[in-house]
């Protein structure tokens, strides 16, 4: 068996396991900053919940984010090097990959978020955060048009 067979078998593995992390993923960039809403807007004023928020937020970033951002790139990986299933003169693949890219971002932008209130450093609004909310929005759109419809 040759590695183009070898990725043939492994295309409905890896698109089923890319689907299942990719909306892991989502998930965590839908629910983190909304997270960071509370925490701005609502921590000071419930006593003792600011811990609270520290450990769900790491939790998240940790627990299910960051292996579902692995494995959706992993996947997501094997699928592109599967040979005949892109078409690299059409534009879909480099506007999924770029929102890929700045999804991936995204990640490491909500990681130092984090890491800024757990350092009690957060310069942030409410307001901040739910604007940023919109950001996987906005590239899950375009992935998904990309995807479907393969312009």
């Amino acid at each position: 068996m040759n590695l183009s067979d070898l990725l043939f078998d492994l295309y409905p593995y890896a698109k089923s396991l890319h689907i299942m992390a990719v909306m892991s993923w989502m998930a965590g960039l839908f629910y983190l900053p909304r997270l960071f809403v509370y925490h701005v807007e609502q921590a000071q004023s419930v006593p003792d919940s600011l811990p609270i928020f520290i450990t769900m937020e790491e939790k998240l970033l940790r627990v299910i984010m960051r292996p579902a951002m692995v494995v959706s790139w992993l996947a997501g990986g094997v699928m592109v090097l599967t040979p005949g299933l892109v078409d690299w003169g059409s534009l879909w693949p480099w506007s999924k990959g770029l929102s890929v890219i700045a999804m991936t971002w995204f990640h490491h932008w909500l990681l130092a978020r984090h890491k800024e209130f757990a350092a009690g450093n957060n310069t942030r609004t409410g307001r901040n955060y739910r604007i940023m909310n919109e950001v996987p929005t906005i590239l899950m759109v375009v992935i998904v048009v990309s995807v479907i419809f393969k312009f």
